[in-house]
């Protein structure tokens, strides 16, 4: 960690959220914990092993690169690949207890293994993966047993929990496409993820539920107060004083008058995109502004003469600053956090009692 720019990981945070949400969705039996894109971006398997002591007893991850890299350390836990794999990669799914995705027939019947677990996934109204016609699935169900595949599970995806009205249409297409199978022989029946578990009653057909974002407390609950998980730091390297000249590529930014310019050794090669610009970040406890283009390994920062070479930069706070740089950005906090490159460090930091 030579460029002293780095993402801290608040291990004891996230232990403590995902405890918050298991003691509050306590009518569930499976806790499926979504540690795609390198658990959101938090990266490293120590991500994974707290957010299992924290309570969560299932995975899920988005292809099955990301399930083996858990599975290198982490043999027991269940692991559900929510995106498609190749079918010539399944025979590596059984060796390494991976459980895949059926999100259409064609694609099931093109598969010749038995014993493979597999989850069915329906679009009730998304319109990415999952069977949508009852009589699809009906076939779907028939193959997957003469198959002799192992259906461990049944799954949908709630585009857009914060709207009622959908996400009722969106339940009722699940329980219409499902009314010719018997719920309770699927060991798993997950529809909802954070926001979904959070804001609707759970369904008596329902026994999972989808943990994602919320563990890292990037969302608005009521009655629960999140810590944050993810904190991106740099420091200066430079101040320049600058008198009437431009700053940055293409000169965007002009002083007028005489400023102090802080360069920062971080870019948009880490995941700082150019629109930052003009958003705060934090020296010493106070706000200052990006200001210039953004380069691919550095920024600049107006700052005044308390700074010095050396003063540790805030790039990214905690959970409030991620949200007003997401508006800022008029993005989401998912993005924020994701967006920050494999080439940044992660340090882990756990509390001791």
């Amino acid at each position: 960690m030579y460029r002293k720019t780095y993402v801290e990981i608040n291990l004891s945070n996230i232990k403590y959220n995902v405890k918050q949400l298991v003691n509050r969705y306590n009518e569930y039996k499976y806790y499926i914990g979504v540690v795609k894109a390198d658990s959101y971006g938090h990266y490293d398997n120590k991500v994974v092993e707290t957010i299992i002591s924290g309570g969560v007893n299932y995975l899920a991850v988005a292809t099955l690169d990301e399930a083996l890299i858990i599975r290198k350390d982490i043999k027991d836990i269940p692991i559900l690949c929510l995106g498609i794999i190749d079918i010539e990669d399944l025979p590596i799914c059984i060796d390494n207890n991976i459980t895949i995705t059926i999100s259409n027939l064609e694609y099931l019947k093109r598969i010749n293994l038995s014993n493979l677990k597999v989850h069915i996934k329906l679009n009730t109204g998304m319109n990415r993966l999952g069977i949508n016609n009852i009589n699809e699935l009906n076939e779907t169900y028939k193959l997957i047993k003469d198959k002799n595949l192992i259906l461990e599970g049944i799954y949908t995806h709630i585009y857009n929990a914060t709207n009622e009205e959908t996400t009722i249409k969106q339940f009722n297409k699940f329980e219409d496409l499902t009314k010719d199978i018997n719920l309770n022989e699927i060991p798993i029946v997950h529809i909802g993820a954070s926001e979904t578990t959070e804001y609707y009653k759970k369904k008596d057909y329902v026994n999972g539920c989808r943990l994602g974002i919320s563990m890292y407390g990037l969302v608005d609950y009521k009655d629960i107060s999140f810590k944050s998980t993810f904190s991106l730091y740099s420091k200066v390297i430079q101040i320049n004083k600058v008198y009437n000249e431009t700053v940055g590529y293409n000169g965007e930014y002009k002083v007028n008058g005489e400023e102090l310019i802080a360069v920062v050794p971080i870019g948009y090669a880490d995941g700082i995109i150019r629109k930052n610009t003009g958003r705060n970040i934090y020296i010493n406890d106070k706000e200052y502004k990006i200001v210039g283009n953004i380069c691919m390994d550095m920024l600049f920062v107006k700052v005044d003469n308390t700074i010095k070479v050396g003063d540790k930069v805030t790039i990214i706070k905690d959970i409030n600053h991620i949200k007003e740089i997401s508006k800022y950005l008029d993005t989401i906090p998912y993005e924020i956090i994701c967006s920050i490159s494999k080439r940044v460090p992660r340090v882990y930091i756990e509390e001791t009692k």
